[in-house]
């Protein structure tokens, strides 16, 4: 299949593109064919996904991929964020608008949980961090709130996989995505029923699960009439973003468990690859999650807080007239001293607050730390913060493994930001090797690849990501003054401390 074209449908929780991938037999060329912002829509005092847009404008990516490309497409895929679902009727209508997960309704749902079922057993069942978002977490306030959407509908599909029910009728969720929701049990690789129904929650809306690179079935001839395309598969990659982010992490040490990863975009994925899920005490105590990946691996990782920190600062700076562009922010952030003052990335105070450079300065005037006041400093402060967890999390997953990462990849829209990659490796003491930037669509379209034969093991998905993008090295700097151990050691205090 030399000189094919796989689309890759990938949707983040701010962005969603449609890409091309060019296949020549050894390396895959990316083609942005559209993209489009996207988020969470307010609807009274809720927050919603507008899944007719979010559709509407991958219709339109498809229709623009048709038009250039033609019958030189000879697949589809579609990876998301995780967690958030749609619950759909007997009759395949949609039941209500689904819900995003930084809604205010799973407030203090974790509590809830652990005082009906004990948090180790919870954790045992699930393999999963404990956190608000978690599809278990919405669940349980979805059935407080609106139970007769539960007893109407017959099933429930994660994002993707309803994304794939728009494009070929499929009602299958597929694995990787639902290793995110904290009730499917990953020592037997099914759903956690058992747990559900602890919790008085409904299991007759759990579908069948299908493992990544599965070939569901064509696209459907209304959306062929559509937008033009062929009557081409529909292939289920990796469909949890970070899942596809990671398999194509261009390790050559693949099986060698002295690397980690960083999927670094609004959330920040930190993790390494296991061939088992951990879920010891240790895993538990430290709050790590299990989620699947390509060829029975599990990403043993932690979610952090990521650039959603300075997404939320640019947008209060562009809403009274300062600067919008990235570059520009990184640049001035650049230009601070820094290591002065620093955040607890994951602290509840920046989940969704409506001012988010206030929120910062508040967090490190109630901690007695000196207040950054420029946009280049309030930026470095989140950036140093971001590199600082990033280090702490390394730490605790050395310390789970027993042994030492030697070196971090970071994938992702994030690999860009220079200084946050040369911030890490100041802070983790550990060199840093930066892309694939669209690791997501470049591992979506691999996996469609190795299903349609081309490509056979993990190792010869991640060569041809190698071969497919250069990539950008950063060393830890010299540090005489020894100024960066210090600074994780007041780190480490400042996560310790009560606000």
């Amino acid at each position: 299949m030399k000189d094919s074209i796989h689309l890759a449908l990938d949707l983040g929780a701010e962005s969603g593109r449609v890409m091309a991938a060019h296949w020549d037999g050894r390396r895959l060329g990316l083609e942005e064919i559209h993209r489009f912002a996207n988020g969470p829509v307010p609807v009274a005092d809720t927050l919603r996904w507008d899944l007719p847009r979010l559709w509407q404008e991958l219709e339109l990516g498809l229709a623009a991929a048709a038009a250039r490309h033609g019958s030189g497409i000879a697949s589809v895929g579609v990876d998301t964020w995780g967690l958030d679902y749609v619950l759909m009727s007997r009759s395949d209508e949609v039941l209500g608008w689904p819900f995003c997960y930084r809604d205010a309704r799973t407030r203090g749902r974790v509590e809830e949980i652990c005082r009906r079922v004990p948090r180790a057993e919870v954790f045992a069942a699930s393999g999963c961090q404990f956190l608000e978002i978690n599809t278990l977490c919405q669940w349980l306030a979805h059935a407080e709130q609106s139970p007769e959407l539960f007893v109407a509908a017959e099933r429930f599909l994660l994002m993707p996989d309803w994304l794939n029910w728009s494009l070929c009728g499929s009602h299958v969720v597929e694995f990787t995505n639902a290793t995110t929701t904290q009730f499917l049990h990953p020592g037997r690789r099914e759903w956690s029923r058992e747990l559900l129904e602890r919790l008085s929650l409904p299991t007759h809306l759990l579908p069948e699960l299908i493992p990544p690179g599965t070939r569901l079935n064509q696209v459907r001839s209304s959306v062929r009439t559509r937008t033009g395309l062929g009557d081409i598969p529909v292939i289920a990659p990796a469909t949890h973003d970070t899942a596809s982010a990671v398999a194509a992490v261009p390790t050559e040490r693949t099986g060698a468990p002295d690397w980690a990863y960083i999927s670094s975009g609004t959330w920040s994925l930190v993790g390494i690859e296991s061939p088992v899920p951990l879920l010891g005490p240790d895993a538990l105590a430290v709050n790590v999650t299990n989620e699947g990946g390509v060829d029975g691996t599990w990403r043993v990782l932690k979610n952090i807080t990521g650039l959603w920190l300075v997404q939320r600062c640019r947008q209060r700076f562009a809403e009274h007239g300062g600067t919008t562009d990235y570059a520009v922010l990184a640049a001035r952030a650049a230009e601070v001293p820094g290591l002065d003052c620093w955040v607890d990335p994951d602290d509840h105070g920046f989940f969704n607050p409506p001012n988010m450079p206030a929120a910062i300065q508040a967090y490190c005037r109630e901690t007695g730390q000196k207040v950054p006041d420029s946009e280049g400093a309030i930026v470095r402060c989140a950036l140093e913060s971001l590199a600082l967890k990033y280090g702490v999390v390394l730490d605790e997953l050395e310390s789970l493994t027993g042994r030492r990462i030697e070196v971090v990849h970071i994938v992702g829209g994030g690999s860009r930001n220079e200084l946050l990659n040369q911030l890490t490796a100041n802070a983790t003491g550990r060199p840093v090797v930066a892309g694939p930037v669209e690791a997501t669509a470049l591992g979506n379209a691999l996996i469609q690849l190795r299903t349609l034969g081309e490509l056979g093991s993990l190792t010869e998905v991640r060569a041809a990501a190698r071969a497919s993008e250069a990539l950008r090295h950063f060393e830890p700097a010299p540090d005489p003054g020894q100024r960066w151990p210090a600074a994780r050691a007041r780190f480490r205090q400042l996560l310790g401390r009560a606000r």
